[in-house]
């Protein structure tokens, strides 16, 4: 049986094709086998051999929908259907970190800053972020997913991939898989969620930003080009407001023009990344799922409620983002290379300086003294600062002292001491006195 389905897009308000797909009933076995399992078995490796043939892929991506203000939803009951707004007050230069679809009915948009998200929208509910509360609902929703048995890629606390290739016998259909996925997700935490299906991660991220918010929405092998070409080509990965700029002054807005535009055109614009462009434009995707989390850098940064020019405040304040990032380094037995700062200004010009070390380190004195070194170059006199950060990179495994590494060594039982007695005991409960005079304004 052949059957058809649909699912309406509430973007763009029309229906979108899923693929047609074959309902067949498992035959019976071979002689001697006449029980289901056997039976289960040959279709499994039948359908292991046909996909060893054809290479294709059933990639799920699950995204849940206004993650942080659907949880405050859920604290507050009565604050369902209404304006809500995660973030920091805008005295203290707060953003918007999540916003519920009935804000965003006023223009307000998450990473926006809060002052001009309340001016939008001023009977908003504005709800300070509980970030631990938040990632107790995400490893939740992470575990339900994990129930499914699927390779998957977590790619942030409300986003994850799923490769549902091989589960496809057991559910019947990827459709059958994404339904019973929505309805635990749903039932087992409140929290409403849409997944795309497609043949890869590209495209399903595109159908499950398509079906926001609640939806199901699956593109069919080989109309990921028609399905694609009336979209923005901001909606393709690596296109942001600098490069849908230059698009458009060569008269290319929508992906179904990227599609058509001539390579040697693209080419003298973006040279190699020319060919990756117009590939993603037709919905090719080759990128596997990562199912090991690779860090590739540590950072830490805050924003001042108002501006800050003292320079002992911004070097205790520097010393208190080294701290948590050789924390974090740590606790992954990472070490890095290489340290920057980052310093925005009161006009929020904002800038990086990094300088690569001699010796890999986890050290809070070292990340301390290299950040410290880099600030000095960049402030000037009179100059205020309105965030400053301090990020860690170019990281490499394992934790390995030389010879001489004495004094190394000594840092870094202080600084794993110094780790315990502050998980135990909280931030405040200890500082470090080689560098108490540094903590005096």
């Amino acid at each position: 049986m052949i059957e058809k389905v649909c699912f309406r897009s509430p973007l763009f308000g029309y229906l979108l094709p899923s693929t047609s797909f074959v309902n067949s009933q498992i035959g019976p076995s071979p002689a001697g086998r006449t029980n289901r399992t056997a039976s289960l078995i040959d279709a499994a490796l039948r359908l292991w051999h046909n996909r060893g043939m054809s290479g294709a892929r059933t990639i799920l991506c699950l995204d849940l929908d206004a993650f942080y203000a659907s949880v405050e939803e859920i604290l507050h009951p009565g604050w369902r259907g209404r304006p809500i707004l995660v973030g920091a007050r805008p005295e203290e230069r707060g953003v918007v970190a999540s916003c519920s679809y009935a804000a965003r009915a006023f223009g307000v948009r998450s990473a926006m800053p809060m002052s001009q998200a309340l001016r939008l929208c001023p009977h908003a509910l504005l709800a300070p972020p509980n970030f631990a509360i938040y990632s107790d609902y995400s490893a939740r929703v992470m575990g339900i997913v994990q129930d499914y048995g699927c390779p998957m890629e977590q790619v942030s606390v409300d986003e994850v991939f799923l490769d549902a290739t091989h589960s496809l016998l057991a559910w019947g259909d990827a459709l059958s898989l994404a339904t019973d996925l929505k309805r635990r997700v749903r039932e087992e935490t409140g929290l409403p969620c849409t997944i795309g299906i497609a043949s890869n991660k590209l495209m399903a991220k595109i159908a499950s930003t398509c079906g926001k918010p609640d939806g199901l929405v699956k593109v069919p092998p080989g109309e990921e080009a028609a399905f694609l070409a009336p979209l923005p080509v901001a909606e393709l990965w690596g296109i942001g407001p600098k490069h849908a700029a230059r698009l458009k002054a060569l008269g290319i807005s929508t992906i179904g023009q990227l599609q058509k535009a001539p390579l040697d055109l693209l080419r003298a614009e973006f040279g190699r990344w020319a060919d990756e462009l117009q590939r993603q434009a037709h919905g090719l995707d080759t990128s596997p799922l990562l199912t090991e989390h690779i860090i590739k850098s540590v950072s830490h940064e805050t924003t001042f409620a108002q501006d800050v020019g003292d320079v002992g405040r911004l070097r205790r304040t520097l010393l208190s983002l080294s701290e948590e990032v050789g924390h974090d380094l740590r606790a992954e037995g990472l070490q890095a290379r290489t340290v920057a700062i980052k310093v925005r200004w009161p006009n929020f010009q904002t800038i990086t300086r990094q300088t690569t070390l001699a010796k890999a380190t986890d050290s809070t004195s070292d990340i301390y003294q290299a950040a410290s070194s880099l600030l000095a170059t960049v402030l000037k006199p009179s100059a205020s600062v309105r965030l400053l950060g301090v990020r860690a990179a170019n990281l490499v495994s394992g934790h390995q002292l030389g010879l001489f590494d004495r004094g190394r060594e000594r840092h870094s039982r202080l600084d794993q001491a110094v780790d315990s007695i502050r998980e135990r005991f909280g931030q405040e409960a200890i500082r470090r006195a080689s560098l108490a005079h540094d903590l005096e304004p």
